[in-house]
């Protein structure tokens, strides 16, 4: 039998790697290079991801998948650290001490807060889906705290449509980010990027003689009988793996839910030296086209790499704000007190498609695994609700495709 994965990202390589076990398999990607959210720019010496990245400890199945490709030699768990940029001045919000001094939460505040990081892994999301998120701040930290520390971190991820999120994806953000020692965050990244996971995935499917297509989008995909036509071939079954709403736009595709999403500008820079106080995550607060700067040198040495790399990241709904990236330049060389010829390299990735808002009602939304006959998973799936990863990913196409098999198998 004969199966199409349309999208090569994180979930499609890993759903086609286990697919192709059994089928023979073709995997259509439109952009040049696989890997999706996950790919990686080449630079001289190495490479570093398009969009920022890490791994958490309670990441199983994709440390499990790690394991079977024999890459997990290259994990590394490192450091990584939070702040807050607010007033022109950095705030670290790391250590008890550090916490205590941040000026603009009161002690109260902060004890809620700290109460409620720590009851986030034992609440029921489900029952959060319904609630708006500030509702939820308000009642429980403070009409203060959603203003002063929130707000800002809502707006800057979801932009006009951070009303709309639901408590559920902010508890869910707090209890993913809770692995945390006296000064950081435990975190996992590959040691020399995460295109090794992509690369091995790739190999794999290779080695099985899979057709892995890049650069090729699929422009059509219509039923025929007990057949599926993409762009002109048969087969059997097709995983869709791209966002729902991208999928009902190709000709002869079958009506697809339609799930909020929103874009991401993130733009990655080579620079000369550190900028943000030793910082991995620093938060931005108050006006700026990005919303958060993630210094990845802050986190991974930056030995690796003989300069320091640093991301910009902004959100956007429908299309990027026109000289967006300029914009950020710009701001960043004010902000950070940077003169341009620190800079050594910069590179602006745009993603249309980037990620779900995780707005109220959004349980409701996601898509069965099969649905008019075509199988479909990826960031609008259960296992990215309600927050997506890239433990996520891998879930997601563990699943879809025990069924696919299961529904294959019957005929």
């Amino acid at each position: 039998m004969k199966v199409c994965v349309v999208g090569g990202g994180l979930c499609g390589l890993t759903a086609a790697y286990r697919l192709s076990e059994y089928f023979e398999l073709d995997l259509y990607e439109k952009n040049t290079v696989p890997g999706g959210l996950l790919s990686s720019y080449p630079r001289s010496g190495y490479q570093i991801e398009r969009y920022y990245h890490h791994c958490f400890s309670g990441d199983r199945r994709l440390l499990s998948l790690m394991e079977a490709l024999g890459i997990s030699d290259y994990l590394e768990w490192l450091k990584g650290t939070t702040g807050y940029y607010v007033d022109g001045r950095i705030h670290p919000l790391n250590t008890p001490l550090e916490i205590l001094r941040y000026p603009h939460l009161s002690l109260a505040d902060k004890v809620r807060l700290g109460l409620l990081t720590l009851r986030s892994k034992d609440l029921d999301t489900s029952e959060l889906d319904e609630i708006p998120a500030k509702q939820y701040v308000v009642e429980h930290i403070g009409e203060k705290a959603y203003t002063a520390f929130f707000e800002p971190l809502l707006r800057s991820k979801f932009g006009a449509q951070s009303d709309e999120v639901s408590a559920a994806w902010l508890i869910s953000r707090i209890a993913i980010r809770s692995d945390r020692g006296v000064s950081g965050e435990r975190l996992g990244y590959l040691r020399g990027g995460f295109h090794h996971l992509i690369d091995s995935l790739v190999s794999k499917l290779d080695d099985a003689g899979c057709g892995i297509h890049t650069g090729v989008p699929v422009t059509r995909m219509t039923r025929d009988g007990d057949a599926w036509l993409v762009n002109g071939q048969a087969y059997d079954a097709v995983l869709s793996t791209i966002a729902p709403h991208d999928l009902a736009l190709l000709p002869g595709a079958p009506a697809a839910p339609r799930i909020p999403y929103q874009g991401a500008a993130c733009m990655t820079l080579g620079l000369g030296r550190e900028v943000t106080d030793g910082i991995y995550w620093l938060n931005i607060s108050g006006d700026a086209p990005y919303g958060a700067v993630i210094s990845h040198t802050c986190f991974v040495p930056p030995e690796y790499y003989g300069e320091h790399i640093v991301y910009l990241a902004s959100y956007f709904r429908d299309t990027p704000p026109a000289g967006l990236g300029d914009r950020m330049l710009s701001d960043f060389y004010r902000r950070f007190d940077v003169p341009p010829g620190m800079i050594h390299w910069h590179e602006l990735a745009v993603g249309r498609s980037a990620g779900p808002v995780y707005t109220t009602g959004y349980r409701r939304l996601m898509p069965d695994y099969e649905r008019h006959g075509l199988f479909m998973a990826g960031m609008f799936s259960p296992p990215n609700y309600p927050e997506r990863s890239m433990e996520g990913a891998v879930v997601a196409a563990d699943e879809v495709t025990e069924l696919m098999k299961k529904r294959l198998a019957d005929g």
